[in-house]
């Protein structure tokens, strides 16, 4: 009779032992993947905060195309649409909130400003960056100190863009026919034309490369427009956005499709300071392959004298806890 009774209390034990068995093991695995979910947000958190800043340029730009849209509906008056000055009050809002976009984000300089004239043409070569975030602070900056709007040249995939043909208009920007740069030229605006495009945008890299090729049409506009050209660098913009142009497959793309396909990630908060050398002036005596070759040199030793090689993202941090540049 004692086995009898015993059997159902030993029953209930052993199953009260499975499901304490089982508990465990599913808590172990609760407790393995909770490690795993931890492991993964500490590992992948980084990557996606790089991949999303670039996101939040984009957001930044179709920001500034819609405030452009709704200023333009806000004044309807057709004699306030014809007039020269009509974009002049939404140009300046957006350089306003670009400059000030640098000076928080990058604590953003530019040392040479007086070598941008005050008045008359003058053509302005710069290196390209990853994505050009130093270029759009330093036409803020000229617009807000010289009240001046300087022309830009893009590459012909930026008008293809959805959206993007208001602001190329209202900010006097073009795909770059020499004829049109010269006309902008001849009629003493500033243009900015960076030689090594696309190409050295996407697949220059931390030792910061000219990617220019033969490149020479910048020339001929200067010496057609008979006017000075400016050369221009601004340290540490490779550390500000990289791109993944080292890999092959990319590149391929590029040079097989020309599709500028080539993952951008960055957004990080290094010094940006803009440097302007000193203006090479007209000479008739210079052909094109001269000029272009002056102009080149020119942008290199500015590179050589401001820009650390290779560049380094955590030392161009640090940068900006340096002493102020000398404007």
């Amino acid at each position: 009779m004692s086995d009898d009774g015993d059997q159902p209390r030993l029953l209930v034990a052993e199953d009260s032992i499975s499901f304490l068995m089982l508990l465990h093991a599913w808590w172990a695995e609760w407790a393995a993947f909770s490690c795993f979910r931890e492991y993964s947000m500490w590992v992948f958190t980084p990557l996606a905060i790089v991949f999303i800043l670039p996101i939040l340029i984009i957001l930044l730009i179709y920001m500034s195309i819609l405030f452009l849209h709704v200023y333009k509906r806000k004044n309807k008056l057709r004699e306030a649409l014809l007039s020269d000055n009509f974009w002049d009050g939404a140009r300046k809002t957006l350089a306003i909130l670009w400059e000030g976009h640098g000076a928080i984000w990058h604590g953003y300089e530019i040392c040479g400003m007086e070598k941008i004239p005050n008045e008359g043409a003058a053509l302005i070569v710069y290196y390209h960056g990853a994505i050009p975030i130093d270029y759009y602070y330093f036409l803020a900056n000229v617009f807000i100190q010289k009240g001046r709007t300087c022309h830009s040249v893009a590459d012909h995939f930026l008008f293809k863009i959805p959206g993007f043909k208001l602001l190329l208009e209202v900010f006097s920007v073009f795909h770059g026919p020499q004829e049109e740069c010269i006309r902008a030229l001849q009629s003493g605006h500033l243009l900015a034309i960076a030689p090594g495009g696309v190409r050295e945008a996407l697949f220059s890299d931390k030792t910061y490369p000219l990617l220019w090729g033969k490149r020479k049409g910048f020339a001929k506009v200067a010496i057609a427009a008979k006017v000075q050209i400016i050369p221009m660098f601004t340290q540490n913009v490779r550390e500000s956005f990289r791109s993944l142009g080292t890999l092959r497959f990319f590149r391929w793309m590029y040079d097989r499709f020309r599709l500028p396909i080539v993952p951008v990630y960055g957004g990080f908060p290094v010094k940006l300071c803009t440097y302007l050398g000193d203006p090479i002036p007209y000479d008739p005596d210079v052909n094109a392959d001269e000029l272009a070759e002056k102009v080149k040199q020119a942008v290199q030793a500015l590179i050589d004298q401001h820009q650390q090689i290779p560049g380094n993202i955590l030392r161009a941090m640090l940068e900006r806890f340096h002493t102020r540049q000398q404007r």
